[in-house]
């Protein structure tokens, strides 16, 4: 009777009929499940728009990166703007340049190469820093707006609530709580099995795209993913629109109309860029399942990984005057 003999050679798995007394007379390849690479779709196939998407890519690469170390190098040299508000900031500049560095510089080498290849393990290390770098931006802007809750409804108690320590302290546990999640994220990614080489409909290894490629169980994933989702994005969401909601009785309750514009004035530039930075994740991902398997998810990220990170110095710098001074005194310096 023949016996049915399983070998593993070079991460597949081989079925083999063994009758005894004779050789192994019959070898039948199965499904992968541990691959080397994925694919990345890119934004577009065709070849000659490839020169275009590079050109558009570094530009936007360089100012992001530009605009915001300046603006961290404003806020770091001038004591003037030692304070808790553009310290968060400074920390915001330096976290976007880390979150676009995670994807850009791989997109550019992969069009400038003609490939599309990214390995398992390039893949797992750029889903890690862009799901902790994601989760930075959120928690900053969520100190952010506490830091202007603080200042408007509480101004004379500002200094004292705002202290250093408190500050310092507030960055640590924004740090330790994205890593966390990004860890957690990781390891249940590490679980899966795909069948085949997974192509992944984007310019970069995003989370579910890669999760749906997979060809075991990804129920835990999902699950972990909405869990992550409702407690880490949904749970700074609420806290950023209560301070809003405070600032906004306060605000009615000062008499004067300049007392008004000067309190609103004040966190303008960081609505604007609370605005910017969730109506452009929830635009990619309230689309409907099919978008997701389709090159315009790829254009939509471009948005939230690419555009907001570059918009955000320019924000700040046209829309507050102590920016524009410390930046005006850097540069003669």
């Amino acid at each position: 009777m023949p016996v049915m003999l399983i070998f593993v050679k070079s991460g597949r798995i081989i079925l083999g009929d063994l009758i005894p007394g004779h050789s192994l007379y019959h070898m039948e390849p199965e499904n992968d499940t541990h691959i080397s690479e994925f694919l990345l779709l890119g934004i577009s196939n065709e070849p000659e728009l490839q020169p275009l998407i590079f050109g558009l890519f570094l530009t936007m690469y360089l100012i992001t990166v530009f605009g915001n170390l300046l603006i961290f190098l404003a806020v770091s040299s001038d004591s003037h703007l030692h304070t808790p508000m553009y310290f968060f900031l400074s920390n915001l500049s330096f976290v976007d340049i880390c979150f676009t560095s995670t994807t850009i510089p791989k997109t550019m080498w992969n069009i400038q190469m003609q490939s599309k290849v990214i390995t398992y393990e390039g893949c797992i290390n750029q889903i890690y820093f862009l799901l902790l770098f994601a989760g930075l931006d959120d928690f900053l802007l969520t100190v952010m707006a506490y830091d202007r809750f603080v200042a408007i409804c509480h101004p004379l108690h500002y200094t004292v609530i705002m202290n250093s320590r408190l500050c310092g302290l507030l960055v640590l546990v924004s740090w330790m709580m994205s890593a966390l999640n990004s860890l957690i994220q990781i390891l249940m990614m590490l679980r899966l099995s795909f069948c085949r080489v997974p192509e992944i409909p984007n310019f970069f290894c995003e989370l579910n795209q890669v999760v749906r490629s997979a060809c075991s169980d990804t129920f835990l994933n999902d699950m972990m993913v909405y869990v992550a989702a409702g407690l880490l994005s949904g749970g700074p969401f609420i806290g950023i629109l209560y301070s809003y909601s405070k600032i906004v009785s306060s605000i009615q309750g000062i008499s004067s109309a300049r007392g008004k514009y000067r309190a609103f004035s004040t966190c303008a530039s960081h609505l604007s860029v609370v605005s910017l930075f969730y109506c452009t994740i929830l635009g990619v991902y309230l689309n409907p399942a099919d978008a997701h398997n389709s090159h315009s998810s790829a254009i939509a990220s471009v948005m939230y990984t690419v555009v907001t990170p570059m918009l955000n110095p320019f924000i700040y710098s046209l829309r507050n005057k102590d920016i524009k001074e410390a930046l005006k005194r850097f540069i003669e310096r």
